[in-house]
This record gives structure tokens, sequence and C-alpha cells, in this order.
């Protein structure tokens, strides 16, 4: 009992600290160098963590890495984009902890049943949830935004649209929980509720309609899985519903803009697609090397470009398809376009077939929307990115292949 214990206590440390929850409170808004290397050598207990993880059952950990082929291929491109890269140093860096943040999420697949590992995440947000409550109330000077968006909680991250897009993905792993787990139903749908009180706090329109969007593929699985009569209406209000959505979308694009609060550009975010488009087209099968396009600060290379396009600087490309073209060429666009794709075709299988639906379902939805506008695919030191991952590779061996 104790060492299991020890090893849910340990994987829930290791998603805390690839939640990132404790950058804030610890370096501040704008790290030094100092900071810098602080945050970085922070992540090293999480590698261990997953790497021990690995070894207390590798046998299970290979199951599950080896059944989903398009994430080697994808970690393979990732680590070969080395031999292109504008500035190798930085890809080789960043390579190996997209490595290991991956490896971490493959080692929660393989150690955990569906019932547990929805609790281990579960617990992850409890902590957070916690944490940014006694910040904001306790600590408003780091909790509570005082410049850009006067009185908007933003909790233990830089801005409101963090805490509050954090916790739309914490609804979905809670409510899941409570499902899953019966006997402390009640503990995981007090937090849930929660949850929803910090993406209320936050005042992000976007995070709500992620919360929104959360709440009815949640709602999808649970009557999809109540019959086939039941499956087969589902299917059709969900096929129907998106379709009026795009229309809505193409058709009405400025009352939806109003409707969050949001411009044309969306915050400037389509300015930065067309000037990462224009770079593309220079190199567009391999890329420039993976994440060498932030970290070059020549002044003349893709970066300094893309600044001056969209008229300002970006950290990143603000979507993860664009950051994989970017950065790995079109071979990284394939690879990471087939392993998404196989994992959402898993995910709707298991929507028919497995309970562990519950848990997978609701977060993949609001992933490939959050997906549209940040780069939070293939990201290395990234709490979303571990969780999509052990999910994924979750989904490609459910409990019964374990039990095999």
């Amino acid at each position: 009992m104790l060492p299991q214990i020890a090893i849910f206590v340990g994987s829930v440390l290791l998603l805390v600290l690839f939640s990132g929850g404790w950058e804030l409170p610890l370096v501040g808004e704008n790290a030094d160098e100092a900071g810098s290397a602080i945050l970085r050598v922070a992540y090293l207990p999480a590698y261990a963590a997953g790497f021990g993880l690995i070894a207390l059952d590798p046998r299970n950990s290979l199951r599950a890495a080896v059944r989903q082929p398009f994430l080697f291929a994808l970690m393979g491109i990732v680590c070969l984009s080395v031999l292109w890269s504008i500035a190798p140093d930085v890809t080789t860096r960043r390579a190996f902890a997209v490595t290991c943040t991956t490896l971490c999420g493959v080692a929660l697949a393989g150690r955990f049943r569906w019932r547990a590992l929805a609790e281990v995440m579960a617990a992850t947000f409890a902590v957070l949830i916690i944490a940014s409550y006694v910040v904001c109330i306790a600590v408003p000077r780091i909790g509570v935004m005082t410049e850009l968006f006067p009185g908007a909680w933003r909790g233990l991250w830089r801005e409101k649209n963090g805490l509050g897009g954090m916790m739309a993905f914490g609804f979905c792993i809670l409510s899941a929980a409570a499902l899953l787990n019966p006997v402390r139903a009640k503990l995981w749908w007090g937090f849930a509720v929660l949850a929803i009180g910090l993406v209320l706090m936050s005042t992000s329109k976007t995070s709500l309609v992620s919360l929104m969007l959360g709440v009815a593929a949640l709602g999808f699985v649970l009557i999809a899985r109540r019959g086939p009569a039941a499956g087969a209406a589902a299917t059709w209000t969900a096929v129907t519903g998106v379709v009026l959505l795009v229309a809505f979308l193409v058709l009405a694009s400025d009352v939806f803009f109003a409707i969050l609060g949001k411009d044309a550009t969306l915050t400037g975010r389509t300015k930065i697609w067309s000037a990462a488009m224009v770079e593309i087209q220079e190199r567009p099968w391999l890329g420039y090397g993976y994440h060498a396009v932030w970290g070059d600060k020549s002044g003349w290379g893709p970066f300094a470009w893309i600044s001056k396009n969209a008229g300002f600087q970006a950290q990143h490309a603000h979507n993860s398809w664009l950051e994989q073209w970017l950065g790995m060429g079109l071979f990284g666009l394939a690879a990471w376009g087939l392993f998404y794709i196989q994992t959402m075709a898993l995910a709707l299988l298991a929507v028919f077939r497995d309970r562990g639906a519950l848990l997978a379902f609701p977060f993949l939805v609001v992933y490939s929307l959050v997906a549209l506008t940040e780069s939070i695919a293939v990201a290395y030191n990234d709490f979303r990115w571990v969780l999509f991952v052990a999910l994924a590779a979750k989904l490609a061996f459910p409990d019964r292949e374990m039990e095999r």
C-alpha cells in the first residue's frame, strides 16, 4: 500500500512541476538570466520522476509507446532537426527537454489504469486550484492583475488566460475523476465547481468558451454511452452542432468576435500567422529546426522578419500546426497530424467502447480548440502536452491490454 501511495504522490508532484504554477511566485513576471537558469533546472526532478515510473514498469511503458508509432516518428524528426537547425545548440537543448516531457506522459499511461490516471490528474488540479485561490485572496499582488486587466484573477500564472485556460482543462479532468470514481465523486465535483469559479474570476472569455465546449463534450460521452440509439442520436446532434458552428463562424464572424471581445486579428494572432507563412515558404520541407526560430536573436533570421511583418515580437507561432511546419517542415507537420488523427480516432472509438473516454474525449476536444490559437503541441516542459501524450498513449494501451 505504501509504495502505491508513494507512486501516486510522486506522479502528482511530476505534473505539478510541469504545470508551471510555481514559476510566477518563484521568479516573478520577467525572469532574468538567473531566473531562467532556475527554470531550466527545476524541471529535472520531473524528468527523474518520469524515468522512475518507467523503471518501475518498463514493459508496460514500452507497450504503451509502440502503439503510437506516429509519436515515435514525430520525436525522431524533432531530434533529427538538429542537423538542419539554424540554431543547433537551442534545438539540441529543447529537443532533449521535449523528449523527456513526452516520456513522462508515456510513463503515466503505462503505469495507471483509467480510474487511477484520472485521480492523479485530478489531484494535481486540486493542488493548483487551492494554491490559486490562496494567492488571489491572500496575496493579490501575485494572483490578481493590476495593469492590463485590473482586477482579473491570474492565480499562479502570468496572465488571466493562463489561469482560465488551465481551469477549463481542470474542469474536464475533475468531472471525469468524479464519474470514474464514485466513492470520491463529491470531492472531485467540489473541485470542479471551484475550477469553474476560477474561470469566471479570470474574466477570460476564450477560456469560458473552452469550458462550455468541455461540458458539451462530456455530455456527448455520457449520452452516447447510454446505448446504440442514444449514441446515434448524440453523434448526429454533435455533427449538426459542429456544422452550424462552422457556418456561424464563416457567415457571422464579426458577431463571434464581438461576443469574445476580440478583434478580427484575434489579438494580433493572424498577423503572426501571415508572417510565419512567409518564412515557411523559404524552407517548407524541413523548416528551421525544432523551436530554433524563437531563440534566434541575431537580428536577421526568421524571427526578425516575423517580428517586422507582424509588427511586434511573439514568443511562438500561436498555432500548434504552424509551429510544427515552421520548426520541422512538412515532415514534422505530417507526423504531428497523423499522431493527432490517430489519437482522435481512438478517442471517438472509446466513446462507445471504453469508460476512459470520459477522461480523454472532453480534454482532447478542448485541446483541439486551444491548439488553433496557442502552440501547445510538441511543447517542451508543457503541462498540456504531458496530459495529451498520456491520454493518447492510454487510448492506444487501454486497461484491457494492461490486464493481458
